[in-house]
């Protein structure tokens, strides 16, 4: 699937976009006609509403699209999408009423009003074609939009379809689409490379674990993506319940949403060095499955002592982490659904983010109204240090008391990055009901704010 704008030469229909409150002084500008049209039809410009228009010989003259309250697009990401999905199949261009620092944010909400994940059933979508208004970066719209389809896409297929090795088939397209390299460690070359902690989760699974690397750029700032890819989680011996367990199919969302940022990246040919790690495992149940109790050694020779087998994400990116340091790069990002903990402290709809560099925080935070893709930084509070050190080993994967759990998680992963420049996002990755521009599912949660936020923070 591809999302894009319609082609500037094609017909299109003119669409007002009228808030509620400003409605009354559109309509003085209107002949007597359309005020009697609009009164007749019950049009008030709340969100969502949608008004056509007819012209002088039946067809469609203009029409008008809700854009509601201030209150009411506060609660919304992509308030014009209410309306690009009412619409009938057809071509529009946005004639008036859509403010230029909202323009191209609404836009690319109308496009992802197409998105459909349709690979097993026909699904309903947004038939609305638009066309790109004067001064938007049209292409940049569209490729903000189509890592969307495929970061949505990989975090829909089910564990059946999307194990280590599809993950891997999905990386290794996407290196092809763009000239970059891919290489892969899988299974026992693990242990011979040293990165135990990717083998000991995966071992117990069908599919051997692996370790992804695509690498695309020649010149400028080094910046390494890290996503954990764990496809699907049982909790390993320590068994989830089957409720926790129905959407462990997103456990790999952090790769696919690191995917998508590397997508972005090249197709807009932003001028740095682009490595990604992803560590794909599933978390299996099998005879040799790690277990509770057990004291791993690290990449990074750091030993982690196991109270948890369902705590497995932070130990795959843990190996990938170390591989990123050893390089030096100028960013290191990792995105992982990592933490329940996380959820109950900002929900499903903000994606949480860890940094000690301040310029980075204030760049993402910046960043994420004006790509609305809403970010939240959380603390890197050392004093919490002495929760995930066990004594028995240097670190424990999973602190008892269940206080802190995304803190202490990100502190786990910030012991392997040495003195990189890091951010870390623990993100959901999921839209758990439809909301305009939303469909319900897999979701891309930073990368836009990401993508954004680069140029201040790497100086591109």
């Amino acid at each position: 699937m591809t999302l894009s704008f319609a082609p500037s030469s094609d017909p299109s229909i003119p669409l007002h976009v009228i808030a509620q409150p400003d409605l009354d002084s559109w309509l003085q500008d209107q002949p007597d006609t359309v005020r009697a049209w609009v009164a007749a039809n019950g049009f008030t410009g709340a969100m969502g509403q949608t008004l056509l228009a007819p012209g002088a010989h039946g067809a469609v003259d203009f029409v008008l699209a809700g854009y509601g309250t201030e209150d009411k697009r506060a609660r919304k990401r992509f308030p014009l999408a209410a309306a690009a999905m009412a619409l009938p199949e057809g071509t529009y261009h946005i004639a008036s009423g859509i403010p230029a620092d909202r323009l191209e944010m609404e836009c690319l909400g109308w496009l992802m009003t197409g998105y459909a994940f349709d690979r097993y059933a026909s699904q309903s979508a947004g038939t609305a074609a638009l066309v790109a208004p004067e001064g938007v970066d049209a292409n940049r719209i569209e490729t903000m939009a189509n890592a969307e389809v495929l970061t949505r896409d990989l975090v829909n297929t089910p564990a059946s379809d999307m194990g280590p090795e599809q993950l891997q088939q999905a990386a290794e397209a996407l290196a092809s689409e763009f000239g970059a390299a891919c290489s892969v460690i899988s299974g026992a070359a693990l242990l011979e490379q040293n990165f135990p902690m990717i083998h000991t989760v995966g071992r117990a699974a069908e599919q051997a674990p692996r370790l992804i690397e695509l690498n695309w750029g020649s010149s400028g700032p080094k910046l390494t993506l890290v996503g954990k890819g764990v496809c699907f989680d049982t909790g390993g011996l320590n068994l989830k319940p089957g409720a926790s367990m129905g959407l462990m199919k997103k456990d790999m969302g952090g790769a696919a949403n690191v995917l998508g940022l590397a997508r972005m990246i090249m197709q807009l040919g932003f001028p740095l060095q682009l490595r990604v790690l992803i560590p794909a495992v599933e978390n299996a149940l099998a005879g040799n499955a790690f277990r509770p109790g057990d004291i791993l050694t690290s990449r990074k020779g750091l030993t982690v002592e196991i109270n948890n087998t369902d705590a497995e994400g932070r130990l795959v990116l843990a190996d990938a982490l170390a591989l990123a340091e050893e390089s030096e790069p100028d960013l290191v990002i990792s995105m992982a659904t990592l933490t329940g903990a996380a959820r109950v402290a900002v929900g499903p709809d903000l994606a949480p983010f860890y940094t000690d560099d301040q310029r980075c925080a204030s760049a993402l935070s910046h960043a994420a109204e004006a790509s609305a893709d809403p970010v939240w930084r959380m603390p890197f509070h050392t004093p919490y240090e002495a929760m995930i050190e066990p004594g028995i080993a240097d670190l424990d994967n999973a602190p008892s008391g269940g206080f802190a759990g995304s803190i202490t998680a990100a502190l786990f992963l910030r012991r392997f990055v040495g003195a990189c420049r890091y951010i870390h996002f623990d993100i959901y990755s999921w839209q758990p009901s439809k909301e305009p521009g939303r469909t319900k599912g897999g979701l891309g949660q930073g990368p836009r704010a990401v993508l954004t936020a680069l140029p201040e923070i790497l100086g591109l």
